[in-house]
């Protein structure tokens, strides 16, 4: 005879992302689901602002959605921006330049902010 047992997925499920970043190098992580955000390698700026204090820009980023773009008026000019938010909880997180009307700007396009409100440091920080 055959006894079948019942296992609750409840019990054992874990999260899966997208993307995962190597372990070798250090990361960024959503600070809600620990979801990898970006490598510090792809980190191009300390100094930006964001909607609720300091925001980093990235070079690219993973595990995030894009909402789609709008005009705003930030603190260096015009930009077109999309909201990106983290794909496994939904969190907004900062933006993505898409595009910058002024010259001077051109170098944000297709970079990415994220608010270091929403992000942890992972993987080998001292």
């Amino acid at each position: 005879m055959v006894t079948a047992t019942t296992v609750s997925t409840s019990t054992y499920a874990a999260k899966t992302f997208r993307s995962y970043l190597p372990q070798c190098h250090r990361t960024y992580s959503c600070v809600h689901c620990r979801a990898q955000l970006a490598n510090h390698d792809e980190l191009i700026s300390k100094s930006f602002q964001g909607s609720q204090g300091r925001a980093y820009l990235f070079n690219s980023v993973v595990n995030v959605g894009c909402g789609p773009a709008e005009e705003r008026v930030l603190l260096t000019g015009l930009h077109a921006v999309a909201d990106i938010y983290c794909d496994s909880c939904k969190t907004t997180l900062g933006w993505k330049y898409e595009h910058a009307f002024e010259t001077s700007q051109k170098y944000k396009e297709g970079k990415y902010i994220i608010e270091v409100a929403h992000m942890v440091k992972d993987n080998g920080w001292e």
